[in-house]
């Protein structure tokens, strides 16, 4: 068994039903934690959990603040547990034709400056080039192994 995410007639990732149930609860946490809406709903066969359909416009803007949460964080667990997430929204993105940026390093997006999930020890620092160069590399590794 499988799931389709699909935008319109082309389906951008055909996850295991295991993988895409985890990824589903992933978007419920960071929908959650960004409050923004991710755009990912019910399909084209309603009442059919394994078929979802991508908007394209809400999950742009989804994508763009969830990659710039993440390269704004300087704690270094809570880049271990987004990590793998946030390459797999990256990536389909991309394959929905969607251009997610990578933030410049240095570029006035100060990690740490959410003053609620501060690292101890630690200091905030501006999004380094491990952090987004990582991101991006983790991002084209998860495009080679999603299943369409």
């Amino acid at each position: 068994m499988s799931m389709y995410f699909d935008i319109g007639d082309e389906t951008l990732w055909n996850p295991s039903n295991g993988a895409g149930r985890l990824f589903l609860r992933q978007v419920e946490v960071f929908e959650a934690e960004l409050k923004l809406p991710s755009g990912i709903g019910p399909g084209k066969y309603a009442g059919d959990p394994d078929t979802l359909e991508v908007d394209p416009a809400v999950y742009a803007k989804f994508a763009h603040g969830l990659v710039a949460w993440h390269c704004r964080t300087g704690h270094s667990v809570i880049l271990a547990l987004s990590e793998g997430f946030v390459a797999t929204v990256v990536a389909l993105a991309r394959r929905a034709g969607i251009e997610v940026e990578m933030p410049e390093p240095g570029s006035g997006h100060v990690c740490g400056a959410d003053q609620r999930d501060v690292q101890v020890p630690g200091n905030p620092r501006t999004a380094s080039a491990a952090v987004v160069t990582a991101l991006d590399t983790r991002a084209r590794e998860m495009d080679r192994w999603m299943a369409r």
